[in-house]
């Protein structure tokens, strides 16, 4: 038969943002001795093969004596399909009461495979008509804005202003795009440490923001993946937290805060939905429905890894990633003194970046424009990779600022990365005024 033709595909397909990673991969792989800042993946320093045995043990344990379940029936409950929702649903419920100060109810929650399949579900359910859009602050995680390309509902994007969103610029694009005809659904927002800004929305602002999506009748997506990698042991209450009027569908992952390769995240969707006949029932509910076509069930292996984790700690996750919480306070900090020193010029150079709280990025900024080509030629000749921020806006405009992230590197790499980094940007600064 004659090729498909690309353009007779979903055109999700030629859009950069889905290009986005696999172009990063691809630099990573041709340059395996450049030092990376470009992956937001936890440390894996502590990883150890044999604490993956003593969770699933104590998840069969728990199966067995708190679960009630006889020996055929927790055999099963690891072996086979299992329930869509998922089976960890209680346990999750009892790490966000410790964790967060939510009271959850467990049918309200989704297991999902990774918080990626959570947000697909929540702009699948929400997308009912070509009118609807979703908006977000911007720079936006990229997995938010490729969720939405494939479920064809366009992304509004929202100033992020110095606290973390501008509530002005919100409604007006609010008030707007219902002039032109569209229907706002949600507003995506990381309120810690945000993926890429690092920015940090203060409690004031996010009663604010609570206050401006219930006038506006908008639902929050709240994704919340760093929000224990503060510099400080001291957490802000959550969105979720403060909502009092069922505004927030929470997101959740345990690729941080637990371990990426068990891809385990969920959804917290509380929100009634009115079935007809006097009936409702949690938003949660359709979403597993969606879930069942997509991807049946997540692996419950994989759930029993996190939930053993969950029970081994108390439902602490604080407590249970104590050591990789200084290694990112370290390694922030590091980053911080390092560009300071090695670059005692940097305003006059041009040169500066933010300093977040906590997370995983810091960005930098230059006095000269960065795209994809730059960075293949930063690691090719200087050997240190990064992440060009034009990727979190989505139109592919290169822009001067590059996100480093300090959470995969020994403090050894960090120094050695930020050497080659701080040559590479004096070379092109060099370069430019010759």
């Amino acid at each position: 038969m004659d090729p498909l033709r690309l353009g007779d595909l979903h055109g999700s397909l030629t859009d950069p943002v889905l290009a986005a990673m696999e172009f990063l991969n691809e630099i990573a792989n041709r340059y395996p001795d450049a030092v990376s800042f470009a992956p937001g993946r936890p440390y894996e320093e502590f990883f150890d093969v044999q604490d993956l045995h003593r969770y699933l043990r104590a998840f069969h344990r728990y199966l067995l004596d708190e679960a009630g379940m006889d020996p055929d029936q927790a055999r099963r409950t690891l072996f086979q399909y299992g329930r869509t929702k998922g089976v960890i649903h209680e346990l999750i419920a009892r790490n966000l009461a410790v964790d967060e100060g939510i009271q959850a109810d467990p049918e309200s929650i989704v297991v999902t495979v990774g918080c990626q399949e959570a947000m697909l579900l929540v702009l699948r359910a929400l997308r009912s008509d070509p009118r609807d859009v979703v908006l977000s602050v911007s720079p936006v995680y990229v997995g938010l804005t490729g969720a939405a390309r494939l479920v064809d509902m366009p992304v509004l994007p929202v100033r992020d202003g110095q606290a973390g969103i501008d509530l002005a610029d919100l409604v007006a694009r609010v008030r707007q795009a219902r002039t032109d005809g569209l229907r706002p659904r949600a507003l995506y927002v990381a309120p810690d440490f945000a993926n890429p800004s690092g920015a940090t929305m203060d409690v004031p602002l996010r009663r604010e923001l609570l206050r401006v999506a219930e006038r506006e009748d908008l639902l929050l997506l709240e994704d919340n993946p760093y929000r224990l990698f503060g510099s400080t042991d001291d957490r802000l209450p959550t969105l979720k937290a403060l909502d009092d009027g069922g505004r927030v569908v929470y997101l959740g992952s345990y690729a941080k805060t637990g371990f990426p390769g068990a891809r385990i995240g969920y959804v917290l969707a509380d929100q009634p939905v009115d079935l007809g006949d006097s009936r409702t029932g949690p938003l949660a509910d359709q979403l597993s429905r969606l879930k069942s076509m997509v991807t049946v069930n997540t692996p419950p292996v994989s759930q029993a890894m996190i939930g053993g984790l969950l029970l081994e700690h108390g439902f602490d996750l604080a407590k249970a990633n104590l050591r990789e919480i200084e290694v990112y306070r370290r390694n922030r900090q590091q980053v911080f003194d390092g560009l300071a020193a090695r670059l005692p010029d940097a305003a006059r150079l041009g040169v500066s970046w933010n300093s977040p709280s906590g997370g995983f990025f810091i960005v930098v900024s230059v006095p000269f424009p960065v795209d994809d080509a730059l960075l293949e030629l930063s690691a090719r000749e200087h050997g240190v990779l990064w992440t060009p921020m034009h990727h979190f806006y989505g139109d592919g405009v290169p822009l001067p600022h590059l996100r480093l992230s300090i959470s995969l590197l020994t403090s050894e790499q960090v120094e050695l990365g930020l050497d080659r980094l701080t040559a590479f940007i004096s070379q092109r600064i060099q370069t430019g005024l010759t």
